[in-house]
């Protein structure tokens, strides 16, 4: 019965992705084409980062809503963070890319800054235990994965042209939607053993 749940909130969740994913792709379309930025490698870590600590703030604000046990909650918002944060971040767009031959690179942050990645992990747990809000962050989330993905493919992928930006259009979305919504609905209520609808967490 989760799963059926879980399915009925990912389609509410489809086209907020599919409208996030395109405003990134056109913003950074304009950026790199017409205004001529070049998009770094510091400048993708540094929104997955970013990413890394509204993914934690969701995961353990969910959780501790609904049970205030704050060591739970807190190993739950980093795991999660760590983990679903590296696949849609690092590993979807490395196999996609690589799938539509892009010459995708494989590099973790999680293992070249693994501090600064704990840090941020940690806090957002901290703060997501502490205010409990889940609304508004899962917003900025997605925002931030759908960067974070299209960063990844344009830094690390060393046949990218102009072309594949349609091709990374559904690279990104299928990055977010799926280990995006895992983290932020199914995980902290696979653990809390309550039923998603119930919860209200949207």
């Amino acid at each position: 019965m989760r799963i059926k749940e879980f399915l009925h909130e990912l389609r509410h969740h489809v086209p907020f992705t599919i409208f996030a994913t395109l405003i990134a792709t056109l913003t950074v379309l304009l950026l790199v084409y017409y205004f001529k930025k070049f998009i770094s490698e510091d400048l993708f870590r540094s929104i997955h980062i970013l990413h890394i600590f509204a993914s934690s703030l969701v995961t353990a604000g969910i959780y501790y809503k609904y049970n205030p046990k704050k060591i739970y909650a807190l190993l739950i918002g980093i795991i999660g963070a760590l983990l679903i944060g590296s696949l849609s971040d690092i590993f979807m767009p490395w196999v996609g890319g690589n799938v539509l031959g892009l010459n995708t690179g494989f590099h973790l942050p999680l293992i070249e800054i693994p501090i600064i990645i704990l840090i941020a992990a940690l806090i957002g747990s901290l703060i997501g235990i502490k205010t409990r809000v889940t609304r508004i962050p899962h917003f900025i989330h997605v925002f931030l994965s759908v960067f974070a993905s299209l960063f990844y493919l344009l830094v690390f992928s060393s046949a990218f042209q102009l072309s594949y930006f349609i091709l990374s259009f559904f690279i990104v979305f299928v990055a977010v939607i799926i280990p995006c919504c895992v983290n932020d609905i199914l995980l902290p209520f696979f653990f809390l053993k309550k039923r998603i609808k119930k919860c209200n967490c949207k």
